[in-house]
């Protein structure tokens, strides 16, 4: 239903824009919701996304607009916006979409924007620049409530209606000591509903989930997703509160690594096709498909050494694709099971031979349904029961070390410190590719006597 929408909206606005019928378009545009303009967008050639940018009226939907879009379609636009609009559009955005907008900038105009920014805003958004983009520091939010623990409920409410009107995250009070250090978190419902005289000390929770100002991104939404809660306060070294995390922005933080771990396991990089060029496309696949081909190269090499065997009994040759496509597949299954096990964090690398051996005795116990399957269509079609029970044992092979390599390889670049997103796609088909071809011909000539 929701892609039919969309469908009909790009549609529309194509045929206006081409029609020049400016009126309609204004009434379709500022009825729109600016997530929606962003899938309009992808869509139009540069000229026409500069023309409906300059149709919207309300700027608040333009800096919406701007935090939906991708990073290259964002450069492009920004480029035709007049600077002093471009920072009346800032101004009116939460700081830490702020920072991260003027953090894809070019450096000379992003200090040319901080400079013309209202003082305070462009101290904040300096501070949060300070931190590294996968960061709690890189993505908090420097607006929270955080009031003295001797204050009275009813003193809360009161600041809440005058002094934080403009919070984004109105749901958590946060208790701070004289020194600001987190000391316990209030939610809004234990607020309205104790006498107005008690402080908050006396009901607030002191067990408070808080992250550090360089705790990675996914570990921050790992720890939202855990305990279900709307916001998670960010600390620095000794603990004093500098900002929150809210769960919008961990929603975008597991879509964003979803696609990247997904795009680096096809070996594609990590951004969206849309986004990138024909000769970028190119670059960034060349060097991950170079595993394939040395591959391969490995694997016509070890046929090549078995080529007196094949001139003996050519249909040895036929069993080749089941073999390696059934290995390839089930590996393929075996990593994205863990990889993605990390990522949410169900799997730990204290699980490691765990993990491996359940997916080794899955892939043995596979391997033995389909050996037994592909054997007897071996044994059906060319009458020969050692070559049935040649390709039967190879197949089991091939599936039970595909399943040990697919499981085990990603826990092992983990345990080192490197992406296990990348283990995957073309590392781990092209060794099972290779371990696949060997096994087969080896047992073929060891059971068949050539």
């Amino acid at each position: 239903m929701q892609t039919d929408r969309n469908k009909i909206l790009v549609e529309s606005i194509k045929r206006l824009l081409r029609r020049g019928a400016t009126s309609h378009l204004i009434k379709i545009v500022n009825k729109t919701h600016a997530a929606d303009l962003s899938m309009v967008f992808r869509s139009l050639s540069l000229s026409h996304q500069r023309k409906l940018f300059g149709i919207i009226e309300d700027t608040e939907q333009k800096g919406i607009l701007f935090t939906e879009l991708d990073e290259d379609t964002f450069l492009d636009l920004v480029e035709g916006v007049e600077l002093d609009h471009f920072v009346e559009i800032l101004e009116q955005m939460p700081t830490d979409d702020v920072a991260d907008l003027i953090g894809r900038l070019p450096e000379k105009m992003s200090d040319t924007i901080l400079e013309k920014m209202k003082v305070e805003g462009s101290e904040e958004v300096e501070d949060l620049l300070r931190y590294k983009d996968d960061t709690a520091g890189g993505i908090m939010l420097p607006d929270f409530i955080a009031l003295a623990e001797d204050t009275t409920a009813k003193e809360a409410i009161e600041s809440l209606q005058k002094e934080h009107l403009d919070v984004e995250m109105p749901f958590y009070l946060y208790v701070v000591d004289r020194y600001d250090k987190l000391v316990g978190v209030i939610s809004l419902r234990q607020l309205v509903v104790v006498p107005h005289e008690t402080t908050l000390r006396d009901f607030m929770t002191t067990d408070v989930f808080s992250v550090q100002t360089d705790m990675d991104q996914e570990e921050v939404a790992k720890i939202v997703a855990r305990y279900d809660i709307l916001a998670v306060p960010v600390v620095d070294g000794a603990n004093k509160l500098v900002g929150i995390v809210t769960v919008d922005d961990v929603i975008d933080i597991f879509r964003r690594e979803a696609t990247e771990d997904m795009l680096k396991m096809a070996g594609a990089g990590e951004e969206f096709v849309e986004t990138k060029s024909v000769l970028k496309s190119t670059r960034i696949r060349l060097p991950w498909l170079f595993a394939s081909c040395l591959g391969g190269i490995i694997a016509f090499l070890i046929i090549g050494h078995f080529e007196g065997s094949l001139s003996k009994l050519a249909y040895l040759a036929a069993f080749i694709p089941v073999i390696m496509g059934m290995g390839g597949n089930i590996g393929t299954q075996s990593s994205t099971i863990v990889v993605r096990g990390l990522a949410t964090g169900r799997l730990q690398l204290r699980d490691i031979w765990s993990v491996v051996s359940k997916e080794l005795a899955i892939g043995l116990i596979l391997g033995l349904v389909y050996g037994i399957i592909i054997g007897m269509a071996a044994q059906f079609r060319y009458s020969r029961e050692a070559l049935a029970v040649s390709v039967g044992i190879a197949l089991i092979c091939s599936m039970s070390i595909a399943a040990l390599v697919g499981s085990l390889v990603p826990m092992a670049f983990a345990r080192v410190n490197i992406d296990p997103a990348v283990a995957s796609g073309p590392f781990v088909t092209t060794a099972i590719d290779i371990i696949s071809v060997f096994f087969y011909f080896q047992i073929a000539t060891t059971l068949l006597g050539l």
